[in-house]
Order: C-alpha cells, then structure tokens, then sequence
C-alpha cells in the first residue's frame, strides 16, 4: 500500500501541465497554470529579476503531455496587461521532456528596460501560462545547465491562432482560435523572425526519457489497481 501510495505521488508529478525551467519562473501553481496571463501569479520587480540578453537568450521548459505547441512573448508593461510582443516563431514540441531554445533574441530597444517573459503552452489541457520578470541586457547569454533537449523531442515550426491571439494587447485567450497540427509557419511569422529556423534543433527519438517511463508505469500500475 505504501509503495502504490508512493507511485500515486509520483503520477501526481509526472502529470503537471508544464515547467518553466530558464529563466526562474515567477512562481508555480499546477491549478493554477491555466490563469493567464502568469498563471496566477502577478508580477513582482522588487525580487527575482534575472538578466535576459537581447542579442540572445536561453528559454528551457518542460512538457509532460505528448505534445504542445509554445509562444514566446515578452512586455515591458510591468502589470503584464498589454503590449505583448512575440519574440520566437510558434514551436510545437512532439515528445514529453525537457526542451530548450538556447538563443531567442529580442529587440535591441529594450536594453535597459524591464519587463516580463511569458511562455504559454496550448496543449490538450487548453492554454497554460508561466512567467519570469526579466532585465534585458546587452549581448548574449551563456548557455545555462537547465537548457537541455530530451531525447524523446521533436520540434517544428507551426501556425495556432490561439497563441497568436496573445499577442499585441491581450494577455488572456479569446473565446475562439483553432491550434496548429503541424504546419510551417506563415511566410509573414518566418519573415518577421529572420533565421529563427536556422536555430530550431530537431531531436529524434532514439530512448524514453524518465517523463515517458514515469507515464508508462503509472498507467500499468494504476490500471492495474483498479482491477483488483
């Protein structure tokens, strides 16, 4: 019983919507996630602001559904209400994991200036929102530990005009918009972020990582509960 009430816990885990792993995000709430524009929580610069480089930056997440598509945005309203700008094409993510942009730039005019990063997933869950109050500075980043690929992760550039309704001055989703299943981007998305595809990695599957062994077993062994 013990052991089966160690794996529930596990499960539990193993079935969060998603993490924002770099930058730090501004707070995390499972139940809360789907609240946007920060997933509950409201920015705040007097604590934790983190350096982001406009000449490029690292943006690491985590994903525990097979699939998802990510937006990256950023604003320098401080209330993150409006002036939301996308600042990567539209990636959908196919594989459970770790993933990584290691070099998302923004533009230069923000130097100096604060602001928030936002990541939203649509996946089968709805949107999910996470956000990090940032510093932008000159240059680029280094690549930081937390920005890592799984093995299991594929990533393409695809149209969903739920994201894309998030930019501009709606931090919330609007009541219609349909998700993308993996078409390319608009010939206006690839001219708007000159050689973002040059910097998207493809990663095949070649073993499971532990978010996929994780799934599997709970699957087996609360399937199997339910049986007896």
């Amino acid at each position: 019983m013990k052991s089966f009430a160690l794996l529930s816990a596990l499960c539990g885990v193993g079935s969060a919507h998603f993490l924002l792993n770099y930058p730090k995000s501004i707070g995390f709430d499972d139940a809360s996630e789907d609240k946007g524009p920060c997933g509950g929580f409201t920015p705040d610069f007097s604590k934790n602001v983190v350096d982001f480089h406009v000449g490029g930056d690292a943006i690491s997440t985590k994903l525990t559904h097979p699939q998802g598509n990510w937006l990256f945005r950023v604003t320098t309203d401080e209330k993150a209400e409006s002036g939301w700008e996308q600042i990567f094409p539209i990636v959908q993510q196919s594989g459970l994991g770790d993933f990584c942009q290691p070099q998302v730039t923004v533009p230069s005019s923000l130097v100096g200036k604060k602001g928030v990063l936002s990541v939203v997933s649509s996946a089968t869950d709805g949107l999910l929102f996470q956000c990090a109050v940032v510093n932008f500075v000159e240059g680029k980043g280094t690549k930081p530990s937390a920005c890592v690929n799984a093995t299991s992760v594929k990533a393409s550039f695809v149209d969903d005009d739920k994201l894309t309704a998030l930019v501009g001055n709606s931090s919330t989703p609007s009541p219609t918009g349909t998700s993308g299943s993996g078409s390319q981007t608009s010939a206006t998305s690839k001219s708007t972020h000159t050689g973002a595809a040059s910097s998207l990695h493809a990663w095949s599957t070649s073993s499971a990582g532990w978010s996929s062994a994780l799934t599997v077993l709970c699957m087996a062994a609360l399937g199997g509960a339910l049986m007896i």
